[in-house]
């Protein structure tokens, strides 16, 4: 096809009016994305010539009923004033392109089909579709049957026959891992069509290291042009940070949609236009997220929506969601549990797209510095009538949060104070109980792994939460710091770069691998609980205090086994390290009085904490308060 074909076919279809395109995979992506592209057998291979671009081999079938390019119809029904669908294409060969949707339970329905007779010329297809079916679940898709000649498609989309106001975004990012950042701003703009309907891109640069010190960010910052602004500010976390992305975009701009997104991911540039135009023609403002694809193991899908469980205060998949679905195992057509539609409650901020109005009328996210201020931000979202959708075919890559740490590290302060305040925010139920039950046992089990630092700074979480709202704003810059501090006191927090810097270990191998076997019943876990209970306030024997009795990995660090140790030396869950726990009676005792206590405390002054929250919620999350933050 000639430049000037390409662009005479192009403008068959209205930007406008797009509200998905099909693509394909990029030169520099890894084969194993291929599957979320297209669905091939084992023995075809459709040639892709560009990112628009694909032909398919003579006598073959292929499936575009993949996660990018399968059409999520009852997201645009539900959400959307969309009403019909219409398939666009340019085409050239011989074949045939059939379109099949999916029920809720994954049954898959033949809607139309057309034989394509156009060996040499470039042909157009436009095939319509109803939503109307698809109020429960549903996804659209079209395969492509060749017999003796190949098959060209080029420039195809899901499209509208409706009109939607064209609407800009911003972009606000915030780094502290420029190199990533830099690989972002180049997917960014490397799309015209992306830049297109991008005003500004704003950059909260709270690293050591900055951003345009770092290279190639000329060569994106020339991609971009004036549309970038680098906003070099203190570590404020990722409050702090995307925060500073919706406050420039409010304040200092007049777009209608203002997008999240992490530094840390790898961009499918697609997902800015199809939360653009999803925000566009939904029927009421809603928040649109994206979905996580697994960095480290790229046809997965690792999360597909969350929701705040207010009961328990704690986050989790939501209903019916698939978590950590292989494609290149298992396609879309085959897994009957992706075609059913689930609502979310929240997105993570890995990347996540706002309507002005919804920023307006909610406010800025609270002072957290980092974890639960996404999920707090769309809970009070929704209190003023703004839903999350978790939209299909949205998504970025994310290092998996299976593969962090980030539960007894220095986060674990963060993820503690931080619940707390959702909870007393949001939670229309009576948790007191809840909280104390979760608050002791947590405590006990890190204790009885020889994680007192975890302990310590989750009790220095309650206590600071206990101590009001006041201090929100000033712990942007100081929490983490006072938290790395304590931390130093213990070995547990200590890293080291391999077991090879302790003496090898004493203890009988065998016996430690027939400790592994969690206890499986109540009775059994009271049991082996109330032994390793014993052993903790016992002196540990003077062998263990220097020389570790065993390596642990990071998989097998568990309370049943631990709590029957003195000592061991325990990998970080990234692989990146081990620590040397060892067991200490006195801090064991000491740590467990102070969550006793601090829990106690916390039942019996939840209510008025709640309101104490709940009236200083304005003023957290107020613009003046944050313009404040930035501007000094």
């Amino acid at each position: 096809m000639t430049e000037q074909a390409k662009a005479a076919a192009a403008k068959t279809i209205d930007p406008n009016k797009v509200l998905q395109r099909v693509i394909m995979p990029r030169d520099e992506d890894p084969l194993d994305v291929r599957p979320l592209y297209l669905d091939e057998p084992e023995n075809v291979h459709s040639h892709v010539s560009s990112r628009r671009a694909v032909t398919v081999p003579k006598s073959a079938k292929v499936s575009f009923a993949s996660y990018f390019n399968a059409f999520p119809a009852s997201y645009w029904k539900r959400w959307t004033v969309i009403e019909d669908v219409v398939l666009r294409m340019s085409v050239r060969g011989s074949g045939r392109i059939d379109v099949y949707r999916s029920k809720p339970s994954g049954d898959v329905i033949h809607l139309e089909g057309t034989m394509i007779r156009s060996p040499k010329a470039w042909t157009e297809v436009s095939l319509k579709i109803n939503l109307a079916p698809f109020e429960d679940g549903g996804w659209i898709w079209f395969d492509v049957f060749t017999d003796d000649s190949t098959l060209e498609i080029d420039e195809a989309a899901w499209t509208t026959e409706q009109e939607l106001p064209e609407q800009k975004l911003a972009i606000g990012m915030t780094t502290m891992r420029p190199v990533d950042a830099v690989i972002a701003l180049r997917a960014l703009g490397e799309d015209p069509t992306v830049l297109n309907v991008v005003q500004k891109v704003f950059v909260a640069d709270q690293g050591a290291v900055k951003v345009r010190a770092t290279e190639g960010f000329a060569e994106a910052a020339k991609l971009l042009g004036d549309k970038l602004e680098v906003i070099e500010q203190d570590n404020l976390g990722g409050s702090g940070g995307f925060t500073r992305g919706l406050y420039e975009a409010i304040e200092h701009t007049d777009v209608a949609q203002i997008m999240l997104m992490d530094d840390d991911i790898r961009l499918e540039p697609d997902a800015v236009l199809r939360s653009n135009a999803f925000a566009r023609a939904a029927a009421q403002p809603v928040i649109v997220g994206s979905h996580m694809l697994n960095l480290q193991a790229r046809a997965r899908l690792h999360s597909m929506g969350e929701v705040v469980d207010l009961a328990t205060c704690y986050w989790r998949e939501a209903p019916g969601a698939v978590t950590d679905h292989d494609f290149g195992a298992e396609s879309l057509r085959e897994t009957e549990e992706l075609h059913a539609r689930i609502n979310s409650t929240y997105n993570g901020w890995w990347m996540c797209l706002f309507p002005r109005e919804v920023v307006e009328r909610t406010g800025y996210p609270l002072p957290l510095f980092i974890k639960w201020d996404d999920a707090e931000y769309s809970l009070r979202a929704l209190e003023r009538g703004f839903p999350t959708v978790s939209l299909p075919g949205s998504a970025v890559w994310h290092m998996p949060w299976t593969d962090k740490n980030d539960a007894t590290d220095w986060q674990a302060y963060f993820h503690t104070r931080n619940r707390l305040i959702m909870a007393a925010l949001h939670s229309p139920y009576d948790v007191r109980k809840t909280l104390m039950k979760q608050g002791m046992k947590l405590s006990l089990r890190h204790l009885l792994s020889m994680e007192y630092s975890t302990v310590a700074i989750q009790q220095k979480a309650v206590e600071d939460f206990l101590a009001g709202p006041s201090r929100l704003f000033d712990s942007l810059r100081t929490a983490l710091p006072e938290i790395r501090e304590l931390r130093k006191r213990y070995t547990d927090a200590q890293v080291l770069p391999s077991a090879r810097e302790f003496p090898a270990p004493t203890f009988d191998m065998v016996r430690a691998e027939q400790m592994l076997t969690p206890p499986t019943n109540p009775v059994t876990i009271a049991t082996e609980a109330g032994k390793a209970l014993v052993h903790n306030l016992r002196a540990p024997q003077p062998s263990t205090v220097d020389r570790p009795q065993i390596n642990v990995p990071a998989a097998n660090a568990r309370w049943f086994l631990l709590g029957n140790l003195d000592s061991a030396t325990v990998s970080n869950a990234d692989g990146s390290g081990v620590a040397f726990r060892k067991r200490d009676p006195k801090e064991f005792r000491e740590l467990g009085k102070r969550a006793a206590r601090n829990y106690r405390r916390l039942a019996a002054e939840w209510p008025r904490m709640q309101k104490i929250y709940r009236d200083a919620l304005p003023e957290l999350t107020s613009v003046e308060a944050w313009r404040k933050v930035f501007e000094n």
